[in-house]
């Protein structure tokens, strides 16, 4: 597990259910629409992310297999983002991986010429 999101909303979305997510600001870097990510242990598609909500369209038989179902806004839920996303993270800090707590932060990006 990598955090724990919050369900912020639920509701119909023609035959799917679409479910509302918040998941914490440390997290929020790793989740992309159209991406993976595993909620309480399922991998699921992300739909649309808005700074640190994500989005997911549950179909019928997700959320007759799965918890789901059982998800209304306030659940909390495990969140396990993208592993491409964290080899990516890894590759970009190149040797500084190796340091002990080293992250990608906005200074890290803009020193190496990622951002203006």
């Amino acid at each position: 597990m990598d955090g724990v999101g919050e369900v912020v909303g639920r509701r119909s979305d023609g035959r799917s259910e679409r479910f509302s997510i918040r998941a914490p600001d440390e997290l929020a870097k790793y989740i992309a629409e159209k991406g993976s990510i595993c909620v309480n242990g399922v991998s699921l598609t992300v739909n649309s992310v808005e700074g640190s909500v994500f989005d997911l369209n549950i179909v019928p038989h997700t959320l007759k297999e799965t918890t789901i179902d059982e998800f209304k806004p306030g659940t909390r839920v495990n969140l396990e983002v993208d592993v491409i996303a964290r080899y990516l993270e890894r590759l970009l800090l190149g040797d500084q991986a190796a340091q002990p707590g080293s992250r990608i932060t906005a200074g890290f990006l803009a020193e190496h010429g990622f951002m203006k």
